[in-house]
């Protein structure tokens, strides 16, 4: 099966939707399919061979957060030769209601075509006044997932209709075995926080709010903090007293993620709302870090409601500084905690995952139509335009 994947994001940023996309097409790959992804690229340079870039992305703020997307006419031209030579079975669109290339993509083809919903929205203004024009695109739409029950229920409030839902999938084998960062002489236990620093929902202002609790009955505790942002403003906003115990990384690449996994005791997702699955907490649980989350509905489902991780109420700190202090003074419970959530993230291995992805898309492509650039609102536009130039004095 020859499949068309579009990413709406940036491809050289950190993303979810972006990983998402990467991993799938890589399993498909290695389930013996054609696949050729689209998406914007801040750099061209040493992209895989099955990506093609419509070029820069500009920013956007859409759902909480700002989105490197591409729009305007020239992406429009550059996704219609890619729709009409890609000679596609299957178009599979990632995020089809946001600003950006997967609603362009939608716009201009016809045929077998799914599409995926990501993000958790309660509201979202942006959706709420394009209603009209989502709905006309989804009309096109043969096959939808959600990669979860809040994306789902996302879907259904937002559009009607609904969806199948198949989780986000992990390479578990890659997150397996890998050697731990350097640890400090005298150092004592090692958390690890991975996440936009400067994104408030990420939830690192929590955490760190919870530090000097948890230093209080853990004096030695060392906690590790990767991801973008200003680190010069973050450091700079904590009080002397706690300003050795963190260590900044920065931007760390996927092999540094899977070693500070594996050197942590303790891993903490404190984000305060927008996830709508929380692949991290996968990544955690496969590279066998013990996880410690806010009770977020997403973060519940991933972590079977607090069976193979542990819960907090979001946004309090006190409550998490009260959890962590508890799990790093029982090694035992901790390790045995990791030992099932092992077993359990197997469910969301890549192997597993891409195998019910094609099961959808061979639902869509049962009848032999194949995707073809559609035409008719090119035609539309170019009549309203001839009409608009004849109606002029």
């Amino acid at each position: 099966m020859r499949v068309g994947l579009v990413c709406p994001y940036d491809w050289c940023a950190p993303g979810g939707v972006g990983a998402h996309v990467n991993d799938l097409a890589r399993a498909l790959l290695h389930l013996g399919h054609e696949v050729s992804v689209l998406t914007p690229a801040e750099d061209d340079a040493g992209l895989p061979p099955y990506v093609v870039s419509t070029g820069k992305p500009v920013s956007v703020s859409y759902n909480g957060s700002v989105a490197r997307v591409a729009l305007g006419p020239v992406s429009t031209r550059r996704v219609r030769r890619w729709v009409r030579e890609g000679d596609f079975d299957v178009l599979h669109v990632h995020e089809p209601a946001s600003p950006s290339l997967s609603a362009l993509a939608v716009w201009v083809a016809r045929g077998p075509i799914v599409a995926t919903w990501h993000s958790a929205m309660t509201r979202s203004r942006a959706l709420q006044a394009a209603y009209w024009l989502a709905q006309m695109l989804l009309e096109k739409v043969s096959g939808r997932i959600a990669v979860s029950e809040a994306a789902r229920t996302t879907l259904v409030d937002h559009l009607g209709g609904d969806a199948v839902l198949i989780p986000n999938g992990i390479d578990c084998a890659r997150f397996a075995t890998a050697e731990p960062l350097p640890t400090p002489p005298g150092t004592g236990p090692t958390l690890f926080f991975i996440g936009r620093i400067d994104e408030p929902r990420k939830g690192l202002p929590v955490l760190l709010a919870a530090l000097p609790a948890l230093l209080a009955e853990h004096p030695q505790v060392r906690l590790l903090v990767a991801g973008p942002g200003d680190i010069t403003d973050v450091r700079d906003e904590l009080d002397p007293g706690l300003r050795e115990h963190v260590e900044f990384l920065g931007r760390v690449s996927e092999q540094d993620k899977v070693r500070a996994f594996h050197t942590a005791d303790l891993y903490i997702a404190p984000h305060t709302g927008g996830e709508s699955f929380g692949i991290v907490l996968t990544e955690a649980m496969a590279s066998g870090a013990p996880v410690l989350a806010s009770d977020l509905d997403a973060f519940r489902q991933v972590l079977d409601d607090g069976r193979v991780g542990t819960l907090f109420p979001m946004g309090d700190p006190q409550a998490l500084a009260k959890a962590a202090n508890r799990l790093l003074a029982d090694p035992a419970a901790r390790t045995a905690t990791a030992a099932e959530a092992l077993a359990w993230v197997q469910r969301f291995d890549w192997d597993h995952v891409a195998r019910q992805v094609v099961e959808v898309y061979e639902s869509v492509t049962a009848s032999g139509e194949k995707v073809r650039e559609d035409i008719r609102g090119q035609l539309v536009g170019r009549l309203s335009r001839r009409h608009r130039r004849e109606s002029r004095p």
